[in-house]
């Protein structure tokens, strides 16, 4: 009998799941640990407007049904910084995030 490890692969491997870099100053930057139901852009756009990160440097898409990976961070950048004209507001968290 052979002992198989649960996969990696997320259930929902067919959408983009998006992982955020975090910068943490002298402790250094992580990739931050995020329930799978997280990983979908509008709640990732919601969590960083809610300042749900730290400090965030890099924003990385990746597909794994269609065997891809891709810097989102621009596409994100642009997406928040609208968000933020019609919420008329930026948050302190996300002000050396946009910019850069």
């Amino acid at each position: 009998m052979i002992d198989r490890s649960p996969s990696i692969v997320p259930a929902d491997a067919e959408r983009d799941i998006y992982l955020v870099l975090d910068d943490f100053g002298r402790t250094g930057r992580a990739w931050r640990e995020t329930d799978e139901a997280d990983t979908e852009r509008a709640t990732l756009i919601q969590h960083l407007f809610e300042g749900q990160y730290t400090n965030p440097v890099c924003i990385v898409a990746f597909n794994t049904a269609e065997d891809r990976s891709r810097d989102a961070t621009e596409e994100i950048v642009r997406e928040l910084s609208e968000r933020c004209a019609d919420e008329g507001r930026v948050p302190h968290s996300l002000e050396a995030f946009l910019g850069r």
